[in-house]
């Protein structure tokens, strides 16, 4: 991992430019403006009451109360996930992405990095300089991380894997070192988060890769890393699943077939990478990183909230549900079948799973984008089974639900897309696309691990009631 040569400060600000091409000069830009309207609200707004709390929020899950900080990203019921404001139509239009002969591809997640930390739409250079400074940082593991993830047992879950090989970077957490030393002071932890957390993001892809030989190859590499690829092509790289020099290509892609897992690599990552504060894995590493715990440790927490099956296991449930489903129908296409399907299903007091979402009240955006990944490409597509099937429950499936009438929401969300894609172009190892998910899902909450050491935020602390507490505000309610 790389060393900072130099750490900026503030009065070096007057002489950056707001184009600064280096993702860490043009936050330095930034944070004092930022800085100075947290302090206003602050000042001006603290008394003014945003939610009220309920008895129903704090026994359910605290589902909806607003009282979570979150720079980067916002969930609307209609409209979806905004990524600073920008729904993810408008960052396929607008970001950068990688260009093929002439022709543009999804946009990098790198690009949408930039735009997570700063606000800002990315220039070319931008991105490509910030996917440059990913590759020079992601290197290498560290030797320590390597040997304990050789020695972990092969058939060991993935995420506890990941979680395992993220808690050992700890040890080379720029900002940890720092602390210890009491050499760094409030105003400026933030930018030692900066460099960890720009490192984490760099190291996925190896760490990736280790875990993917781990439970597939015994160890033993699947590609190599390439200084000169972006952050999604060294993923598919190190998972083997590429046709050029640096990978085994153990699915024998031909070179639109490696291109256009390199391009799904891309689209999921990049939409995956924030969904908000208050999901598990962004909430955990926001609460873990109040106490100051370094990035490494913060998002390691994050991860084993994403193994949840309430969480991140979704996509390889909808997976296990087409290809079943497809073994006791006579045809993906035969809709009454399907039907018949799906109502054996509900009146087994079963979910059908990629369909329904806490917050939304639409179609996920996140499926139509992987939707429309599918109908680009009719020709890859045509014959496969599951992926048809799973295009007609797009269609089938809320008009089922609607019926039955106990789902706030029947659209598909991005998990009725995601995993079958990923099984059509050979990734087969259902427990495994998680990680991939973890990869994805760094990039927003460490994001604001670091603008929470911009605004120097305390460490959460709610205050909690126990049973006895409870009933007595209901009592006193009840005799008013």
């Amino acid at each position: 991992m790389i060393r900072p040569t130099r750490i900026l400060k503030f009065n070096e600000s007057k002489l950056l430019r707001i184009q600064s091409l280096d993702l860490k000069s043009t936050m330095v830009n930034l944070i004092p403006k930022r800085r100075a309207e947290l302090l206003e609200i602050r000042k001006n707004y603290q008394n003014l009451k945003v939610d009220d709390i309920t008895i129903g929020s704090i026994i359910g899950g605290m589902r909806g109360n607003r009282s979570l900080l979150w720079q980067s990203t916002s969930l609307d019921p209609e409209t979806g996930i905004k990524f600073q404001g920008y729904t993810i139509q408008e960052c396929q239009d607008l970001l950068p992405s990688v260009s093929n002969k002439g022709k543009k591809e999804n946009f990098l997640p790198e690009s949408i990095l930039w735009l997570l930390m700063t606000g800002e739409i990315p220039t070319q250079q931008q991105a490509d300089n910030l996917s440059k400074e990913l590759a020079t940082r992601g290197t290498k593991l560290p030797e320590y991380t390597i040997k304990i993830m050789n020695d972990l047992p092969k058939n060991m879950h993935p995420m506890t894997q990941l979680a395992i090989g993220l808690a050992s970077m700890n040890k080379s957490s720029i900002f940890g070192e720092k602390y210890q030393e009491g050499s760094i002071g409030k105003n400026d932890f933030w930018e030692y988060i900066f460099e960890d957390v720009l490192n984490l993001i760099a190291a996925l892809p190896q760490l990736t890769g280790k875990i993917y030989s781990n439970i597939t190859n015994n160890g033993e590499p699947l590609g190599k890393f390439n200084e000169n690829k972006d952050w999604s092509y060294n993923i598919c790289s190190l998972l083997g699943m590429t046709n050029s020099n640096d990978s085994l290509n153990t699915c024998n892609f031909n070179d639109s077939q490696s291109n256009d897992f390199i391009n799904l690599m891309r689209l999921y990552t990049g939409i995956h990478v924030d969904h908000e504060g208050g999901n598990v894995s962004a909430h955990t590493t926001h609460l873990v990183g109040s106490a100051l715990s370094d990035p490494y440790l913060s998002y390691s927490s994050g991860i084993m909230g994403l193994a949840g099956p309430l969480h991140g296991l979704a996509a390889q449930e909808v997976v296990r549900f087409l290809i079943q489903m497809n073994k006791e129908i006579s045809s993906p296409n035969n809709e009454a079948e399907i039907e018949e399907y799906l109502w054996k299903t509900l009146n087994s007091n079963k979910v059908i799973p990629g369909y329904g979402h806490a917050v939304l009240r639409r179609p996920d955006p996140r499926f139509t984008a992987m939707l429309d990944f599918v109908k680009a490409r009719p020709t890859e597509f045509s014959n496969d089974p599951n992926v048809t099937l799973m295009k007609n429950l797009s269609d089938i499936t809320p008009k089922v639900l609607l019926e039955h009438g106990k789902t706030k929401n029947p659209f598909p969300n991005v998990d009725s897309a995601s995993g079958i894609l990923f099984y059509h172009y050979g990734l087969k190892e259902l427990l495994f696309f998680t990680v991939i998910f973890g990869c994805s899902r760094s990039m927003g909450p460490l994001t604001q691990l670091v603008w929470d050491r911009i605004y120097g935020l305390p460490i959460e602390r709610p205050k909690s009631l126990d049973i006895q507490q409870i009933k007595n505000i209901c009592k006193k309610t009840s005799s008013v």
